[in-house]
């Protein structure tokens, strides 16, 4: 809801909202086919401006979301610039101008924050849930090492959801399509008292796999879904000053997680070492006929389930206005995969992997900020975050590598507790002239204790199984900072440049150091790993970036530019590796990276009812100093995702036809080639170049509550792969999918 709307609204509820909810402002379409106009968006944590906002980013629209079909966050990548998100085996993968990491399990961190409501949710398969009653959401690339913390070295992605308002509003809608894709959502609001308002949201969605069974077995495979989430939220007026926003969300989760093919689907000359994509039919790629040696596939599964409950209170103190912001969210796991498993080139085998899990996360953030037309303004807070795991992953069918039938890691508990205070000052030096200084001080404090067991049985015995000890503790911490200065240049163009740090916690990997003990296990200096292996450092990097906003024409187009440049250090790169005999997953630090890119985007009104949107974004990022087995140097090889060039174009135009409104619109992305890589096994698959076309139509008669709209998704009908792990499972992206939405607004 805009400020607009709630002063024409005089009850208590509106008046007290108003402060809270100003950062919850609807953002009009901002990017692809949709007419130019202000957004009011929160990425400094302060409501601003987009267009008066010195931070690269971009901000899609839940009303785009639904117009785009974009319900998850993997879909929603190709449509803003230097950015994928792949929906991988092991969860959400964020990669922000080429930056990314691959350490999905309990003791990882990504790159990029994924963020619900402003809350950090640290888990990749958690952050896979469909979008559910969205406002908008902010994507915001480059480090936000002092107002977002740490493990946001990438960027940040920020998914704000729609909160209650002082009206009754009711909608639902539904879906089919192809893959017998069913979907559907509602949602209502309602205004209880001129102090209450409350506001519900469900929604439901299921589809076949888009993979096809050739290995000979009844069973379905992955790249499926079946899920439901339901969210209820409670906006509170304490007296005129201050107000409670809060949420309880749940979501549930029902899939198939054998969501791959062997990478042989796409690639010759994997055995030499030299992979080279091949031709293939989609068909052909998207079916798995690998039939293992020594075992027989069984059905996979992937049960989820998350649930959360936060509560933001805002408190207006004069000149001062206090936020809190707390939460505690909980995401269960269990899981069924059928790997193939690469043990030698040309030789693999299939392997049964059981998994549970369980997480639990609390965070609290307290801040304070002034007006922000101040001729000194600022915002200063204390930051806690903490998160305990228990975890147990089980592998079966590695006896011909001498394991045994049952090759166990259970773990737990794993704990990561985060601290941070931090403060940033704004300097209106003139009336168009800005200087900001910011900075963070972040303690991490991350522990695991487990083990690596070799059973005969799925029950570990001590007469006749071994195990041995997992257990690490590392605390690292870092200040960031930023600098930045940003004008108004006439009354239509906002430029800065801002200096600003990174940094993402250090961590562990499997193994012990000599002399400890936990689970009656001890560590001898005979099995114990050394701490170059065991521990791996800070992630860290320095920013330059210089950008303009510019709104032409009375505001019928717009045109954004960013140059940047990174230095990276100790960059982490995740892999299976041979440690004590057996395969494990190690991160390690790559030494250094250099990223340096221009991004391009804009929109123009055409005529009166027809609105296009570009961008164009160039991109070099390169290991500096890098080797995967300490004998080969990668130096000047590309990093994963990243295309040295990425073009798109959106356009949409409205038709008054037979007493209604016709909408059509287009959008086509096209990108060179790039890499994905796995530096553990020496091999770098090239991702040829290549384009991706969305087609929509929507019809709404004249006046009607009802509208209906045709969607063509990947019209090209063209797959590649958006993930492929050490021991080449390959996740495909989806084929050419069609469906019909019908919308009812009461």
């Amino acid at each position: 809801m805009s400020k607009k709307e709630f002063r024409l609204n005089p009850s208590l509820l509106a008046a007290a909202a108003a402060g809270i909810m100003s950062g919850n402002a609807a953002a009009q379409e901002a990017s692809i086919g949709t007419t130019p106009a202000e957004v009011v968006v929160t990425a400094t944590r302060l409501p601003t401006l987009a267009s008066r906002t010195p931070v690269a980013m971009s901000v899609v629209s839940g009303a785009q979301l639904v117009m785009e079909g974009s319900d998850s966050p993997a879909q929603l990548g190709k449509r803003l610039p230097n950015l994928h998100l792949d929906q991988a085996a092991e969860g959400l993968r964020i990669t922000i101008r080429g930056v990314t990491n691959s350490d999905s399990t309990d003791k990882g961190d990504p790159s990029a924050a994924f963020l619900l409501d402003g809350v950090y949710i640290p888990r990749g398969p958690a952050q896979t849930f469909a979008f559910l009653d969205v406002d908008r959401i902010e994507v915001l690339r480059g480090p936000q090492g002092t107002l977002y913390g740490r493990n946001t070295t990438a960027g940040v992605i920020n998914v704000i959801s729609n909160a209650p308002t002082a009206r009754f509003d009711a909608s639902a809608g539904a879906e089919a399509g192809s893959f017998n894709s069913r979907k559907f959502n509602a949602t209502v609001n309602v205004p209880v008292s001129p102090a209450l308002a409350l506001r519900a949201a469900v929604a439901g969605q299921r589809h076949d796999s888009y993979l096809h069974n050739a290995q000979g077995t009844p069973y379905e495979l992955g790249l499926d879904r079946g899920e439901r989430s339901a969210r209820l939220s409670a906006l509170l007026a304490l007296g005129q000053d201050a107000a409670l926003l809060v949420r309880y969300d749940h979501g549930r989760a029902s899939e198939n997680n054998d969501r791959f093919v062997p990478d042989t689907n796409f690639y010759d000359g994997i055995s030499t070492g030299t992979p080279n994509w091949r031709a293939g039919s989609t068909d052909q790629r998207l079916t798995n006929a690998f039939r293992p040696p020594n075992t027989v596939p069984e059905q996979g599964y992937n049960e989820k389930r998350a649930r959360g409950l936060g509560a933001q209170l805002e408190w207006k103190l004069g000149a001062a206005t206090l936020t809190w912001l707390g939460s505690h969210r909980r995401f269960d796991q269990d899981m069924l995969v059928n790997y193939y498993y690469r043990v030698a080139p040309g030789f693999a085998l299939g392997v049964h992997n059981l998994y549970t899990g369980k997480n639990q996360a609390d965070s609290h953030e307290l801040r304070v900020s002034t007006d922000a037309a101040r001729a000194l303004s600022g915002q200063a807070g204390l930051y806690y975050f903490s998160e305990e795991s228990h975890t147990t992953y089980s592998f079966r069918g590695l006896q011909l590598l001498g394991l045994p039938p049952y090759y166990v890691f259970p773990s737990g508990p794993t704990k990561a507790d985060s601290r941070a205070v931090f403060g940033q000052l704004t300097w209106r030096m003139t009336d168009r002239v800005r200087a900001t200084a910011g900075a963070r001080s972040t303690h991490d404090d991350k522990s695991r204790i487990g083990s690596t067991n070799f059973q005969l049985a799925a029950a570990f015995n001590p007469a006749t199984d071994t195990r041995l000890l997992n257990a690490a503790q590392i605390e690292t911490s870092k200040t960031t900072w930023r600098l930045g200065l940003d004008a108004d240049i006439g009354a239509s163009t906002l430029a800065w440049l801002s200096i600003a740090t990174g940094y993402k916690a250090g961590g562990f990997n499997d193994g012990c150091a000599a002399g400890s003990t936990a689970l009656g296990i001890g560590c001898p200096p005979a099995i114990a790993v050394p701490a170059s292996t065991l521990f791996y450092q800070p992630e860290t990097l320095r920013s330059i970036e210089i950008g303009s906003r510019t709104r032409l024409w009375d505001g019928r187009a717009t045109v954004n530019a960013v140059a940047f440049d990174y230095d990276y250090t100790n960059l982490q790169l995740s892999g299976v590796a041979v440690l004590q005999g057996a395969p494990r997953f190690v991160t390690s630090n790559a030494g250094v990276a250099s990223v340096k890119g221009l991004e391009l985007d804009g929109t123009v009104q055409v005529l009166e009812r027809g609105s296009l949107a570009w961008s164009l974004t160039l991109l070099d990022a390169h290991y500096d100093v890098y080797s995967p087995d300490g004998v080969r140097s990668w130096a000047g090889r590309k990093l994963d995702r990243a295309p040295s060039r990425v073009a798109t174009l959106g356009y949409d135009h409205r038709f008054t036809l037979g007493g209604g409104q016709l909408t059509a619109g287009m959008f086509a992305r096209a990108s060179s080639e790039y890499v994905i890589a796995v530096p553990s096994q020496g091999l770098s698959y090239r991702i040829p170049s290549h384009t991706s076309t969305d087609l929509r139509l929507g019809w709404q008669p004249q006046g009607a509550p009802w509208s209906v709209l045709a969607r063509v998704r990947n019209l090209e009908d063209k797959v590649r792969p958006i993930a492929i792990d050490s021991f080449g499972m390959t996740t495909p992206s989806d084929p050419r999918t069609v469906d019909l939405r019908v919308d009812y607004r009461f």
